[in-house]
C-alpha cells in the first residue's frame, strides 16, 4: 500500500507514466493546482502548494528511489514543486486577475528551459545529490532561476 501510493504521488496521479516527456506534461498538469492556488490565494496560496509538492514529494521519491535508478522520468512531483515557485514573485499579477495569463506561459517555457538544460548549479545539484531530497532540489533551483527571469521580465513589460 505504501509504495503503491509513493508511486501514485511521485508520477502526479500518472503522469509521470507517458511514454515521452513526462517532465513536461508534469509541468503542464500542475496547472491545475498552480492556476486556482494562485488565482483564490495568491502568495500563500502558492507558498502552500510549493510547501505540499515539496514534502510530499520528498517523501514519495524516497519510496520510489529504492525501486528505480536515481531520479526516474516517472517522478514528476519534483516539477509541480519546481513550477510553482516559478510564480512566487509574479503572484501578485496573477491574484484574482486573468489579464496576465501569459505569464503562466512564459513562466512554463522559462521553467522547462532550466529544468531541462540544468545550467550551472542546477547541473550540479542534480548529479550530486543522489537521493529523494536531490530529485526534489534541482527542479526547485530551476524554478528559483526561472522565478527571477519572469520577474525581471515584468519589469520591463
Amino acid at each position: 500500500m505504501k509504495k503503491t501510493f509513493a508511486y501514485i504521488v511521485a508520477s502526479l496521479f500518472g503522469v509521470g507514466f507517458a511514454p515521452v516527456a513526462s517532465g513536461t506534461f508534469g509541468s503542464l498538469a500542475s496547472f491545475i493546482l498552480i492556476v486556482p492556488s494562485i488565482y483564490f490565494d495568491g502568495l500563500q496560496g502558492i507558498l502552500a502548494l510549493f510547501c505540499a509538492s515539496f514534502f510530499l514529494g520528498w517523501l514519495a521519491s524516497r519510496v520510489v528511489l529504492r525501486y528505480t535508478e536515481h531520479d526516474p522520468g516517472l517522478i514528476v512531483i519534483d516539477e509541480t514543486a519546481g513550477q510553482t515557485i516559478t510564480f512566487v514573485f509574479v503572484s501578485k499579477f496573477l491574484s484574482s486577475n486573468f489579464s496576465y495569463w501569459y505569464l503562466y506561459i512564459l513562466g512554463f517555457a522559462l521553467f522547462r528551459l532550466f529544468d531541462i538544460t540544468k545550467p550551472l548549479f542546477i547541473g550540479v545539484a542534480d548529479r550530486k545529490i543522489e537521493n529523494a531530497f536531490g530529485v526534489m532540489f534541482d527542479d526547485v533551483l530551476a524554478g528559483i532561476v526561472s522565478a527571477i527571469c519572469l520577474y525581471a521580465i515584468t519589469l520591463f513589460i
